[in-house]
Parts: structure tokens; C-alpha cells; sequence
């Protein structure tokens, strides 16, 4: 499995093909616009979110309520772009065009603008953000919400949820389900799970609102149902647990990730760190802790896969920092553009389709996967050979 996106921010739509889906797989458009709509949510979120209304029209690779095998096409059209039609439409401009409107200047401190300006040699460095935004990663979920049907079909679950904003931790009992976790986080604003901590980072959102800054946190994913084994340990690219690092490295704002208890591991002793291995007759084999949080060896261990995303604050401020007009080489505060003062939770949303898209082309590559039924009996029959090994 593997997907490609395209599409501006401002521009006409987002699409997202994916290629490598099993045939005879359910879908339904309602699945995917739920991880959409939960995407836009979260306390905290911009104006942005209350123009745009994310629904997704397949175009392809789906008839019937079932999929093909053939490239599935996911669109979601960008509502604003009617109010930015001469902004970033694809027709020439005329030639008495004197001045383009919006265009920028003056790069943002934290985002791609000058990089990417150098990068392409755009002196218009919208030509930059308008793709750099995070409103791609509206495509991703789509396509992570494709790999959560087929996942759940295989009986694997995944659930994101916060666990830190601007340094307010919330706690959690690790011995919640994956079902458990999701209903209480989904309840929160900030989905997250103590309602003391929860009320804090509100407050903390506002305050940052007010100030015209934001702040940044921690997200988690938590994965149950998948079998042992999956990824392997014979070459350094096929690792999953270093996959799903670099998926969730790519998230916009994304600059760390962790497993189990993460970086903890390098402040205790190895008996404090690693996973006794435990077998019974019903269940097979199992670990008495998950401190590795689900990996050993880039491989899958059959516990709960846990992994920790760190976002740093978003870098459109409305009290800009310092910046320089590539055009006068002369200090000015930098472009404002329309941004949310903290995008934690919805981040949430976005990392755990990534990291299910992750799980589900593994799946994919491990077994035989053209033909939904027959990958689900390689899967179940891979099961019981496991457990009883």
C-alpha cells in the first residue's frame, strides 16, 4: 500500500490516491468522513475549521460499498477557495497585472517558507506555504481512514488521544482498553483523559489565544489486535517501529517520537526497561509489562503498540517574530496567516491515521493482499500458528 496527495491550501480541492488496497475490502464514504470531521475538532482550533467543512467524494476504485483493488481516489474540495480564486487559480495572469494580492515576503520563523523559497526559487513564498500547510494533512487522514477500515476488518483497533499540552500532563491508568481510552478521550475537548488537566490546558489554550502565541504537547496512539512479528530485524529499512517514526515525523510540527516509555529508558536500569516474556496454553505468548511499548527488535510483539508524538507550538504567531523581506533584505515581523493556538488534539487525529496506514501496509506486505478474504484468512491463520509455536 502507498498514497500520494496533492492540492493547495487555498486551492480548488485535496486529493488523495491510494494505491494497493485488497479488492472485496467494505468502504464507505461515511467511514472516512467521520476521521474528517474528527480531524477539525479540538479545542483550540482556527477560524479555518469553521469554513471548511471536510467531506471526501470518492472519484475512484470503490463501487458498490466494495473496493476494486484498483487506485482509490479520495477528494475533498476547499470550500474557501471561491474567495481566492484570483489568488490561486492556474490561469495566466493578465499582462497589465501589476500586483498579485497575498503574495509573501517576509518568511515565518518555523515554517518552510524561506527554505522551500530557496529550495524552488520562489520569490512569492505562498507558492511555498499554500503546500507546506497543514491542511494536507486533511489528504492523509482520508487515506489513513481507508487503512483503519481495513485494519478493524483484521480485528486491529487504534485510538489517538492527548497526553500534554504547554507541559500539563494528563494522566492515564495504562490498564484501560483501547475501547475505554477512545470513548473518554473523544469526550474531552482536548481529548484527553483527567478532567483536572484537561480543564487546565483549556486554560492554558486561552491564555496562549489572548497573547496571540500558541503552545505545543504530546499526542499517543495505542494500537491493540496486532499479531506478533510483523517488520523485521534483518535489515535497517524494513523495521516498523523506525516506519512508523518517520510517518509520524512528517506531520507537520512533529519533532519527536517515542515507544513504550521512550527516552525514560536511557534513565533506568535494563531490568527496569525490558519485557518479561510469559506463555499460557489460551493466549500464547505475552510480555508482564509493555514498557517497550509493543516492539522488540523493529518487530512487533502482539502487545499493545503505544507511541508518543511531541509537537512543537505552531509558528504562525499573531504577534510575529522577527523576520526579513527577501525583497529589501530589511527586519520586519513576519506574514500572519489564519492558525489555531494550539492544534494538539486534532494533531492526535492526524497521527493515529498515519501511523494506521503505517500498520496497515504492513499487514499488506507481510501477507498475500490483492484479495480482501484471502488476506484475512492468511492473518487468522498466521494467528494460531504463532500462538502455538
Amino acid at each position: 500500500m502507498r498514497y500520494l496527495t496533492a492540492g493547495e491550501s487555498h486551492g480548488k480541492q485535496l486529493t488523495t490516491i491510494i494505491e494497493g488496497v485488497p479488492s472485496h475490502l467494505p468502504l464507505l464514504r461515511d467511514q472516512i468522513n467521520e476521521s474528517l470531521i474528527r480531524r477539525q475538532g479540538g479545542y483550540g482550533r482556527g477560524k479555518r475549521m469553521q469554513i471548511e467543512k471536510d467531506l471526501v467524494e470518492i472519484t475512484s476504485g470503490v463501487r458498490h460499498g466494495y473496493t476494486l483493488g484498483s487506485p482509490i481516489t479520495l477528494v475533498v474540495h476547499n470550500d474557501d477557495f471561491k474567495h481566492w480564486t484570483d489568488i490561486m487559480g492556474e490561469d495566466p495572469l493578465p499582462e497589465d497585472t501589476k500586483n498579485i494580492r497575498r503574495t509573501v515576503t517576509k518568511p515565518r520563523p518555523g515554517h518552510a517558507d524561506l527554505n522551500g523559497g530557496m529550495k524552488y526559487g520562489h520569490r512569492d513564498m505562498r507558492n511555498v506555504l499554500e503546500r507546506s500547510s497543514a491542511r494536507e494533512t486533511a489528504a492523509r487522514v482520508g487515506a489513513g481512514a481507508v487503512a483503519k477500515v481495513l485494519l478493524k476488518e483484521l480485528g486491529i483497533e487504534v485510538a489517538g488521544y492527548v497526553r500534554e499540552i504547554a507541559g500539563i500532563v494528563s494522566d492515564v491508568d495504562e490498564n484501560l482498553t483501547l475501547k475505554e481510552r477512545r470513548e473518554i478521550s473523544e469526550a474531552s475537548p482536548v481529548r484527553t483523559f483527567d478532567e483536572g488537566a484537561a480543564q487546565k490546558m483549556m486554560e492554558a489554550i486561552d491564555q496562549a489565544k489572548k497573547e496571540g502565541d500558541s503552545i505545543g504537547g504530546v499526542a499517543e496512539v495505542y494500537v491493540e489486535g496486532m499479531p506478533p512479528g510483523l517488520g523485521s530485524y534483518v535489515q535497517y529499512d524494513r523495521k516498523l517501529d523506525a516506519k512508523i517514526a518517520s510517518s509520524v515525523m512528517s506531520i507537520n510540527a512533529f519533532k519527536g517520537v517515542e515507544f513504550g516509555i521512550g527516552f525514560e529508558a536511557a534513565r533506568r536500569n535494563g531490568s527496569q526497561v525490558h519485557d518479561e516474556i510469559l506463555w499460557d496454553e489460551e493466549k500464547g505468548y505475552s510480555r508482564r509489562t509493555n514498557r517497550l511499548g509493543g516492539f522488540e527488535g523493529g518487530m512487533t510483539t502482539g502487545m499493545p503498540i503505544v507511541v508518543k508524538g511531541v509537537m512543537k507550538p505552531i509558528p504562525t504567531l499573531y504577534k510575529p517574530l522577527q523576520s526579513v523581506d527577501i525583497e529589501t533584505k530589511e527586519p520586519f515581523s513576519a506574514s500572519i496567516e489564519r492558525s489555531d493556538s494550539c492544534a494538539v488534539p486534532a494533531a492526535s487525529v492526524v497521527m493515529e491515521h498515519v501511523v494506521a496506514f503505517e500498520l496497515a501496509k504492513a499487514i499488506t506486505e507481510e501477507f498475500p493482499a490483492d484479495y480482501f478474504p484471502r488476506l484475512k484468512r492468511a492473518v487468522d491463520d498466521y494467528r494460531e500458528e504463532v500462538r502455538g509455536f
